[in-house]
């Protein structure tokens, strides 16, 4: 079969910038509190112009240029997210007719923070068995809009962005080596949106992350046949820095082989994996040939990781 990888991938954050600082104005927290507890010391959000399929867009177009492939080389567009503009049309779907991807099918897949790993797991069947060539994997929120910012709980977790990667035929042992994705719906209460806001049981939400992030990084390389060895880069879905320390430890890697970039775009859900991934390529962390585990978890709750050797 074809061997399935990333071929490009592109970003998109937020213009306006909110630190720890501005919160401190308006709830009953403080910037030490909110770092010490969850590492972020700001976030990014987008203005009320800008919708999620802006950002999607945007996130789309770096990519694709990077992959010096044209819209119309793309077969299907998957796109992840929880906040689409309207429930229908799709964002995919809104993205696909801006682009000019003609021949591409679309659809919008909801699993939260782990949404893009579910997107990378779904293209891969496609261009391994050979019925897909190029596929875009969009990971998209504008979670400002969900977010109730009275709730000093909540209000100070969360910021707006994209991430898109195209994907299409590699070499031989490059690509994606394995992925895991699961799903416990007992504990789906834990993080719902109520009405209008999202709502969080922060304490169980926490347990639940720590132990699965760190088992589905260890299962993930696993199936690919590769020990925790062999993982030269850790990229977590980035939500809080303690659930992101407690899988690096399991793999027992040092701090600098770990993206982290939650400390300035907060948690963007299905968009933190891919941004982060952006970063750390343009810091030079990510190497051609590196094995890397990209790990996430969200509502639902579920999970998914995949195990990948960079390149093409």
């Amino acid at each position: 079969m074809t061997n399935a990888g990333i071929l490009g991938i592109g970003s998109y954050a937020g213009e306006q910038v909110v630190t720890n600082a501005d919160f401190e104005k308006k709830l009953d927290t403080s910037d030490e509190w909110i770092r010490t507890r969850t590492g972020i010391e700001e976030r990014r959000f987008a203005p009320d112009h800008v919708n999620t399929s802006d950002m999607a867009y945007f996130a789309a177009k770096e990519a694709l240029d990077q992959a010096e492939i044209s819209a119309d080389e793309i077969d299907l567009i998957l796109v992840a997210t929880v906040t689409p503009d309207m429930p229908f049309p799709t964002v995919s779907t809104l993205i696909q007719e801006r682009l000019g991807a003609k021949k591409a099918a679309a659809m919008d897949i909801s699993a939260a923070c782990a949404g893009f790993i579910y997107g990378l797991a779904t293209g891969q069947q496609f261009i391994e068995t050979g019925a897909y060539k190029h596929i875009l994997v969009v990971g998209v929120e504008k979670l400002s809009k969900i977010t109730d910012f009275n709730d000093r709980n909540t209000a100070v977790l969360f910021g707006d962005g994209a991430g898109a990667a195209v994907l299409g035929p590699v070499s031989e042992g490059k690509g994606i080596l394995a992925f895991e994705l699961g799903a416990d719906g007992a504990g789906a209460m834990h993080i719902n949106q109520k009405d209008k806001y999202l709502e969080m049981n922060g304490r169980e939400v926490f347990k639940f992350a720590v132990r699965q992030m760190g088992e589905s990084s260890l299962r993930v390389l696993e199936k690919a046949g590769l020990t925790k060895e062999d993982c030269d880069f850790l990229v977590p879905h980035q939500a809080n820095i303690r659930i992101m320390e407690a899988s690096r430890e399991r793999l027992e890697l040092p701090k600098e082989k770990m993206a982290q970039t939650v400390h300035k775009y907060g948690n963007t859900s299905s968009a933190s994996i891919p941004m982060a991934m952006v970063d750390e390529l343009k810091n030079g962390k990510i190497k051609d040939g590196d094995v890397l585990v990209l790990v996430g978890f969200g509502a639902g709750l579920v999970w998914g990781s995949v195990a990948l050797r960079w390149g093409k």
